[in-house]
């Protein structure tokens, strides 16, 4: 035991995600290691963010820091660090700069609005409402188990922090990795056999997804080592149980009489839950998001079994081979993907200004200060999972009937 919870020490140790940054050529202003303890011996304020301190003597001293290609770091709309808490940093290698920011989008919004639509829509909706689901309970229980471990984020100093999308967030497990790992392998365990592919081309692909989105959070700052293999071994444990049951959950969201109803309770009581196991963070609004749209999809599978609007390929034509792709289909795909990304944006940007001044009148919450109105569960949790409902329910039911409308299908 006593080996074991070294190793665990080790793992988490931020000197290795320190190290890890200098060997990829990231640096933080001149004298940044030193800025701790000359900031007085406070350290590091809560979640792994710079001391005030600190945070003015690293910015000082980086007047005359490392050459390098200089950024700032990532932010959001919600971050609530200050501009000077945005540490400046310079990296020696551009290309890995971006490949890393590749593998960490692999885990945020950007990418699942391309990726689940562009599978339902243009690959295979049998495999997109199944990856959904499988997305849908690893992130779940995954920002559950933030809020229940509260392990803060790697200290910084040493740590140069690359991104502040998520600083707010605890920081074990890795969700990141969670879904780095388990959207791959489960893409891998229901395509395989249904789809005509070499197995070794899925490995290859499972194993580099998997690898660039685990490499890119400790590139990031934003997680250490222990985090990033918790999450992997996580999200595997997950898969282990929820794969053996994802058909069973699909027929039932396509056939049950009461399948909506319950499906809408049973995930919004899941987003209470998750808003009361700890204080306001960004991982609040984003389980609510998960939730809404996993409701959203599913429902919206629901309306298309009942209007006999079958979106799956026929099963005479199983398995499915890449060998029929053409310019033509390539190009109709492309289509396909850039009206209803849209359709799906405006979706989002309608519901978004209707439901939070509409939560904010119904809760009197004042709505001088969004940022702080969001914070609010009675603002974010309604804002968030009807916004997300919708944008579910538009990508499996109103967006391929327009597409059917259009002859685009």
């Amino acid at each position: 035991m006593a080996a074991c919870r070294r190793l665990a020490a080790g793992l988490r140790d931020p000197q290795k995600v320190a190290a890890f940054q200098r060997l990829c050529g990231v640096e933080g202003p001149c004298g940044w290691p030193d800025a701790e303890q000359r900031a007085g011996g406070r350290g590091p304020v809560a979640n792994g963010g710079p001391a005030g301190g600190g945070r003015r003597e690293a910015a000082a001293a980086g007047a005359g820091g490392p050459q390098g290609w200089r950024r700032r770091p990532r932010r959001n709309s919600l971050s609530e660090e200050e501009e000077e808490g945005c540490q400046e940093f310079s990296t020696r290698s551009r290309l890995l700069y971006y490949l890393f920011s590749l593998g960490t989008e692999l885990g945020n919004e950007l990418f699942y609005i391309l990726f689940f639509p562009f599978c339902i829509w243009n690959v295979d909706a049998w495999l997109g409402r199944r990856l959904v689901i499988v997305w849908v309970w690893v992130m779940y229980v995954g920002q559950c188990t933030k809020d229940v471990v509260r392990w803060p984020r790697p200290a910084s100093p040493p740590v140069v922090k690359l991104e502040v999308f998520y600083s707010s967030e605890y920081s074990m497990p890795s969700t990141h990795a969670m879904s780095g790992t388990a959207i791959p392998l489960a893409l891998l365990l229901l395509s395989y056999g249904r789809w005509q592919y070499p197995l070794i081309f899925g490995l290859i692909l499972a194993f580099c997804w998997c690898l660039l989105v685990c490499c890119s959070r400790i590139y990031m700052g934003m997680h250490s080592i222990l985090d990033v293999i918790a999450g992997f071994l996580y999200a595997i444990l997950i898969l282990i149980v929820f794969h053996p049951v994802v058909d069973l959950i699909d027929n039932f969201n396509l056939t049950y009489k009461y399948a909506p109803l319950i499906i809408i309770s049973l995930h919004l009581a899941l987003g209470i839950f998750s808003f009361t196991l700890d204080t306001w963070s960004t991982s609040r609004g984003d389980t609510a998001q998960i939730l809404g749209c996993g409701a959203g999809v599913a429902c919206g599978s629901h309306v298309n079994y009942l209007m006999g609007i079958d979106l799956d390929p026929p099963p005479d034509t199983l398995p499915l081979s890449l060998s029929s792709l053409t310019v033509t289909v390539f190009g109709k795909a492309i289509l396909r993907l850039l009206i209803g990304v849209i359709i799906l944006l405006l979706t989002k940007v309608a519901m978004k200004k209707a439901t939070i001044p509409l939560a904010c009148k119904i809760f009197r919450i004042p709505l001088d200060d969004v940022r702080k109105a969001r914070q609010r569960m009675e603002v974010e949790l309604p804002y968030r999972y009807i916004t997300y409902g919708m944008v579910g329910f538009s990508l499996v039911f109103v967006v391929p009937c327009l597409f059917s409308f259009m002859g685009l299908s």
